[in-house]
């Protein structure tokens, strides 16, 4: 290895800075690590860097919609207190507004490495964690297009209208559009907050969980001393519980316990038409 790459990585170890930082530093500065270092600490980016190493558990989850797009976040930091900081919550909402503008086919990490009115989103970043001296991290982003269809959310342990602890939201259809499918909708939102399904329906749930699921009850069962002509029966009973308590459709509804969604949502299509396409689920922790 080079003396300049072993200088290159000298300095991220000691500081935790990205390569190309590096490189720079060294070249404005003579190649001395000591005056790399400062160089880097006076930019603010050494500071955040060794900042980005800390474990970042707490934070808030965030909300932003147009008529046709919605942008659900999900932003990390050490402490609750920072959470609740506005400096924090405002930078939030500055890239919960930059995600709503920018091309929608994209996952986290392109959405940071873009360059958004002459500034990489990633340096946004490294500002604010200089500022506020916590580590944050963007840990979710997810972009939904409803151009013909409908959004509802509820927001739970809110620090603002549209930022808190739990966000859920649903994408639905209706022939109509009134005061009652909007409570209607606000209320399953509130229902998956509180009950937090896996999946829709059955078929929307992830096969290898299935089967998980499967094995354990059945060890479960013949380790009892069942008999074995009856293990399955007993493992389909099982099951159906299991899914009752995973899938959306087939969880007892809060308002109402003694129907499930599925069947609320039957009554209501009967004048609306209403059909429930999705739903998201996003949690601090």
């Amino acid at each position: 290895m080079s003396t300049e790459l072993n200088l290159i990585k000298e300095l991220r170890e000691k500081t935790g800075v990205g390569f190309l930082d590096c490189k720079i530093a060294l070249n404005e500065n003579n190649n001395s690590l000591e005056a790399s270092i400062d160089y880097l600490r006076k930019k603010g980016l050494a500071k955040a860097s060794k900042k980005s190493s800390r474990d970042a558990n707490e934070g808030v989850v965030s909300v932003y919609n147009t008529k046709n797009k919605t942008v659900l976040l999900k932003m990390n930091t050490e402490t609750d207190f920072a959470a609740k900081n506005d400096v924090f919550l405002n930078f939030v909402d500055e890239i919960g507004n930059i995600a709503i503008k920018i091309n929608s086919n994209t996952d986290k990490d392109e959405f940071l490495d873009k360059v958004y009115e002459n500034k990489k989103i990633s340096d946004r970043f490294t500002e604010i964690i200089a500022k506020i001296g916590e580590n944050i991290l963007l840990g979710d982003l997810t972009i939904i297009e409803h151009n013909d269809t409908n959004i509802a959310y509820y927001v739970h342990n809110a620090y603002r209208s549209n930022s808190g602890k739990i966000i859920s939201l649903v994408q639905y259809s209706t022939k109509k559009f009134d005061a009652n499918i909007e409570k209607f909708s606000k209320n399953i939102c509130m229902h998956i907050a509180a009950s937090k399904p896996e999946g829709i329906d059955i078929k929307d749930l992830d096969p290898t969980l299935i089967e998980r699921e499967k094995n354990v009850q059945r060890e479960s069962i013949v380790s009892s001393g069942k008999p074995k002509n009856i293990v399955e029966k007993i493992l389909e009973g099982k099951m159906n519980k299991f899914y009752s308590e995973v899938t959306l459709f087939n969880q007892s509804y809060i308002l109402n316990p003694d129907q499930t969604v599925r069947e609320v949502i039957n009554e209501l299509s009967k004048d609306y038409s209403y059909s429930l396409i999705s739903f998201n689920l996003i949690l601090v922790n």
